[in-house]
């Protein structure tokens, strides 16, 4: 049976929505391609005629990550004072146990380092959070924003791989401290 090009273009896209959310939440090596496809009721063997490899679904995903996180960053950064709204936002405990919603950066950076290649697409995801932080600065420092957005992924991650609730979130609010009386 033949599907039509708006049903193949709807299921390529739900393959990258759910990858999106699956390599954020448990990582490109440990997302398998057989069960990704399964959990939306397509074969293994189905994924081929989407991409040609895991690595341009991997951009793929990465790509609805940061437009969905743009349009979030977009919302924080109109605030009256966004550098601490986007502080108190990546530092929450929302986004340390949505990993599957937030920032790709704490998941999949180091994943992508480690694989020998990173991402343009990463790239671009912190470059665009390192302009937003700059903007606010009382100095417009590249620097200082570099060291806020290292610290914040720093911290995000730190709290999600320790098993101790109350130090997981110790870890957050003296970071999310700290930044901002930094930065007042």
């Amino acid at each position: 049976m033949r599907y039509s090009q708006d049903h193949k273009a709807q299921t390529h896209q739900r393959i990258i929505k759910e990858a999106s959310a699956r390599f954020r939440k448990d990582g490109i090596g440990a997302t398998g391609l057989q069960p990704l496809m399964k959990a939306l009721g397509l074969t293994h063997g189905g994924f081929y005629s989407h991409f040609k490899s895991k690595d341009e679904l991997v951009e793929k995903a990465l790509q609805e990550a940061s437009d969905q996180v743009d349009g979030l960053c977009a919302e924080i950064f109109a605030q009256e004072n966004p550098l601490h709204a986007f502080i108190d936002t990546y530092l929450s405990e929302w986004h340390q146990t949505s990993p599957h919603e937030g920032c790709p950066l704490p998941t999949i950076s180091s994943e992508l380092g480690l694989r020998g290649h990173p991402s343009p697409t990463s790239d671009a995801v912190l470059i665009a959070r390192l302009n937003q932080i700059e903007s606010t600065l009382k100095d417009n420092s590249a620097d200082e924003a570099i060291v806020i957005m290292s610290t914040l992924v720093g911290a995000l991650l730190l709290s999600r791989s320790v098993a101790d609730a109350e130090f997981a979130q110790r870890i957050l609010d003296v970071t999310r401290d700290h930044l901002k009386q930094s930065q007042d």
